[in-house]
Parts: structure tokens; C-alpha cells; sequence
């Protein structure tokens, strides 16, 4: 069961305890009441009569420590494994993006980092985590702050960088790239490769000029119409390709055959011997085969 299941049950169970007690504390008063009943003296004025004071007949409702949902929480954190627990603060230092100290760290996300000799340790010597002696904060791949920086950064690589090596350098990372491409400062491309986003530097000192005649000649060239043949080509220069078209024909085909071999089911039918679960809805079984 979940933590949240969990405390959906448990106010559950809060809200029923206090209304249990309240219905029972009035009761009580009530009986004494009726058990009870005032003798008037006659010889007494009824200005001289003590008035019962509201502060003690009518109790004030039970209610339960306001505190309790959250020491639970924070008792369910610390005896989590020190794995969610690490990944916890890591992600606070990722959120935030500024140095925190452990007493910080266990008043937001409730990881006493001191008391937790494994979490103390694994934070230390993570790769994604900076510790100057008294505070945590996040260390990404590359120390990047700004677009400008970004820019610097990208230009050092001219063979390309993952971007998700870039994800993780500032809250506006992901913004600025865009902005880079609209600028044609940068080029995003897709690897088929490796199946991830590379970032190219444009760099504008080096200017490239293609030939009219070049880019006729390109143009002229005519594909084969079979994909099976253009993998063939590329394969002659080298080239791996990133489709196999004979291999997923084949698959195809062996699919197809089999499909049309593939015996059907026979359905079964509902009749009068037939076990019934869902007896309470009749309306289900009306039209039941006489079998």
C-alpha cells in the first residue's frame, strides 16, 4: 500500500475517532442532565441561583495532535532505504540549485543527513553532489550559468555533445538551446546511433559555400526505387545501414502465413450449467442457452 493510501486511512480513521468521542461526550452530559435535576428552594430568589458556566457544560470536541500526519511522514522518509533517501536530497539540490546544509536539507525533505552514516557517506562521494566541509550542492557535468557560457561551451566540441549532458547545467538550460537554434548559432540534431539529441556548433567564421554545379549534380542523381537496393549501396561504400528491409520482410511474410494457419478459438457460450459469478446482476444471463 502507498504512503498516500496510507494517510487517506488514517484521517479516515482520525475523523471517525473525534466524531465517536464528541457523540459520547455529549451523551455523558446529557445523562447528567436528566439524572440530575435542579432543586428549586423556595425560600431562595431564583437571581440568588448559581448559573451554570457555558466553559463547563458544553466540552469542546477531541481533536488529535495536528502534528501526527507529519511525523509520520518524516517517519516513514528516515526508514526508507538509503537509496531513496539519497535520491530524494539529490533531487532537492537539483531543484533548488544552491548550497544547503544538512539541517536545511532535513527541514525541507526530512533526510537527517547527519544521523545516517550511509546517507552522510554516499552523499559525499557522489559525482552529482559538491560538499565544501558544511554544505551540499549540486554538481552537474559542466559548469555552465548562462546562455553565453552555454555557447563557449558548445563551441569547444565541434564534433557534437549530447544534450543530456547539458540538461542538468542550469534551470534554463533546455530554453536557451532553442534559443541558440533560432539564432542559427547551434544545430540539434537527432543520432540515430545512439538514439539521443547531439548539439552542433555553427560556427560563423567558418562559412561554407556550395557550388550551383556541385549541388546539380547531387540532385541529378537518381535513387533506386527498392530500399532493399539503396541498403546495398550504402553497404558497398561502407555505410551500415539503419534499417535491414530483408530481414523485416521476412518477418513479415513468416507473420502472415502464420496468421492464416492460426486455428480461432471456438467461443463458449453461457448456459444454465455454467458457473455464475456476477449472480446480483440478473440481467446479464436473460437470454442463457436451454443446454
Amino acid at each position: 500500500m502507498s504512503l498516500q493510501e496510507n494517510l487517506a486511512r488514517f484521517r479516515k480513521q482520525q475523523e471517525k475517532c473525534q466524531s465517536t468521542l464528541s457523540s459520547i461526550a455529549s451523551e455523558k452530559q446529557a445523562s447528567t442532565k436528566s439524572s440530575n435535576p435542579p432543586k428549586h428552594n423556595s425560600n431562595v430568589h431564583k437571581s440568588n441561583l448559581p448559573t451554570a458556566s457555558p466553559s463547563i457544560n458544553a466540552r469542546p470536541p477531541v481533536k488529535f495532535s495536528n502534528d501526527t500526519e507529519r511525523l509520520q511522514i518524516i517517519n516513514s522518509i528516515r526508514k526508507a532505504p538509503a537509496g531513496a533517501q539519497i535520491k530524494r536530497v539529490i533531487d532537492l539540490l537539483l531543484e533548488r540549485r544552491e548550497a544547503l546544509t544538512p539541517e536545511q536539507i532535513n527541514q525541507v525533505c526530512h533526510v537527517d543527513v547527519y544521523a545516517n552514516k550511509t546517507v552522510f557517506e554516499s552523499l559525499k562521494n557522489n559525482p552529482k553532489v559538491s560538499y565544501d566541509g558544511q554544505c551540499f550542492s549540486y554538481k552537474s557535468k559542466h559548469e555552465v550559468k548562462n546562455k553565453d557560457q552555454l555557447l563557449v561551451l558548445i563551441r569547444r566540441y565541434p564534433e557534437g555533445m549530447p544534450i543530456i549532458d547539458l540538461k542538468d547545467s542550469y534551470i534554463n538550460v533546455m530554453e536557451d538551446l532553442q534559443a541558440l537554434k533560432a539564432d542559427r548559432k547551434v544545430w540539434l540534431l537527432s543520432n540515430f546511433d545512439s538514439q539521443e539529441d547531439i548539439v552542433y556548433p555553427n560556427d560563423p567564421r567558418v562559412p561554407i559555400k556550395v557550388d550551383d554545379d556541385l549541388k546539380q549534380l547531387f540532385r541529378s542523381i537518381e535513387l533506386p526505387r527498392d530500399f532493399l537496393d539503396i541498403e546495398k549501396e550504402l553497404q558497398k561504400t561502407g555505410i551500415k545501414p539503419l534499417t535491414n528491409t530483408a530481414q523485416r520482410r521476412a518477418a513479415a511474410q513468416i507473420q502472415g502465413v502464420s496468421s492464416k494457419n492460426k486455428p480461432k478459438k471456438k467461443k463458449h457460450e453461457i448456459s444454465k450449467r455454467t458457473k455464475l459469478t456476477n449472480a446480483h446482476l440478473p440481467e446479464l444471463f436473460q437470454n442463457l442457452s436451454t443446454q
